[in-house]
């Protein structure tokens, strides 16, 4: 008989055999059972046997005995315990149906993106080596934040497992490297593509002060969305701002231009009524449409450095300010980030960044 062969489980070991002529492997447990330590056959690779199982199977002899019960069943217990990636991720999304508004859309994209490279796998079964094949298939057609993304899925599906005690043993995305992500937007709008946009949007009222509103404050879509009647204080020409991205608030400023239009919408509104009436995914889906019309001729659609979106209107609000000499602490302030080096990005624009001495260096050599 061969020797036995460690696993990454402590006593859960194997021993090379064959099969039918092919080479296999043979799983084993070791356990002290009143003094006497015991060893057990669990099974094959080639039929399915894998190191987790035996695993789980080594815990519960154990509790087994601790707890003075007859001890499982071992021999082909791992047929009836199936349990398929699919109906693990099913009983994860059940668990958060609650608590997830999207918890709908993430359900379908699961079984027509990920299910059927997982979904019939028992859990048990999967391999880091598995996910480390999905990875790199699914890098040949998918950008690498969508990539990481799945990766991150299965192992919030294998944690949740763990926790809820029907899994035992370790997350198989343990050890995976996500891959590098550089899609910051250095997009930003120029004054003339300012005006060229506001020219556009000025038919509709909603997406005349929809944008507006996001190149006076640089607040989010959904902070825009949210600004009440009650949040205009036109003494002072500002508003108070939702960051519903870090759950506080915090003040933007406007113009007398701007203030003029406020009045005259707010004239009939209510203290608690929305001063963009229109629906979010309508006003997404127009302005969508425009800035893609305008600024996005042949680029490709996942590229996100350069193409023109809505939230390109929040980067063109710090740009020029940042180009017009803004100090980068007030841009932070007025951006509401938490960490001054969200803001630092926006630094290389300023007028002292250093551009002027080298423009002035290369005149002297030239």
């Amino acid at each position: 008989m061969s020797k036995r062969k460690p696993t990454r489980y402590q006593n859960v070991f194997y021993r090379e055999t064959t099969t039918n002529g092919k080479s296999d492997k043979t799983y084993y447990i070791r356990f002290n059972d009143h003094g006497k330590d015991k060893e057990i056959k669990i099974g094959k690779h080639s039929s399915g046997t894998r190191s987790n199982f035996c695993y789980q199977k080594l815990i519960a002899m154990q509790n087994a005995i601790r707890l003075g019960e007859l001890p499982p069943v071992i021999e082909n217990s791992h047929k009836k315990e199936f349990l398929s990636f699919d109906e693990i991720t099913m009983k994860y999304f059940d668990a958060r149906e609650l608590h997830n508004r999207t918890n709908r859309q993430a359900r379908s994209k699961y079984k027509s993106q990920l299910s059927p490279y997982l979904g019939k796998k028992d859990i048990t079964t999967i391999t880091k080596n598995d996910i480390l094949k999905i990875q790199v298939e699914m890098a040949k057609t998918r950008a690498p934040k969508t990539v990481n993304q799945y990766v991150q899925f299965i192992r919030a599906v294998y944690n949740y497992a763990i926790e809820e005690e029907i899994y035992i043993g370790l997350n198989p995305t343990r050890g995976i490297k996500e891959q590098k992500v550089d899609n910051k937007r250095e997009r930003f709008l120029m004054v003339e593509e300012v005006k060229l946009l506001l020219e556009t949007v000025n038919h509709d009222s909603e997406l005349y002060m929809f944008t507006l509103l996001s190149l006076s404050t640089g607040g989010r879509l959904n902070t825009i969305m949210q600004i009440a009647k009650k949040d205009v204080d036109l003494t002072n020409n500002m508003l108070t701002l939702k960051d519903v991205k870090n759950n506080d608030t915090y003040g933007g400023f406007i113009n007398e231009e701007v203030k003029t239009m406020l009045q005259e919408r707010m004239q009939f509104l209510r203290p608690n009524d929305k001063i963009i009436q229109m629906n979010e995914r309508t006003l997404r889906r127009k302005l969508s449409i425009i800035l893609t019309k305008l600024f996005n001729h042949e680029l490709e659609h996942d590229d996100r450095k350069n193409r023109v979106v809505i939230h390109t209107l929040r980067h063109t609000f710090a740009s020029q300010l940042a180009i017009n000499g803004t100090p980068i602490f007030t841009i932070q302030k007025l951006l509401n980030h938490k960490d001054i080096k969200q803001t630092l990005r926006y630094a290389k624009l300023a007028p002292d960044s250093g551009r002027d001495m080298v423009d002035q260096l290369m005149v002297n050599f030239l």
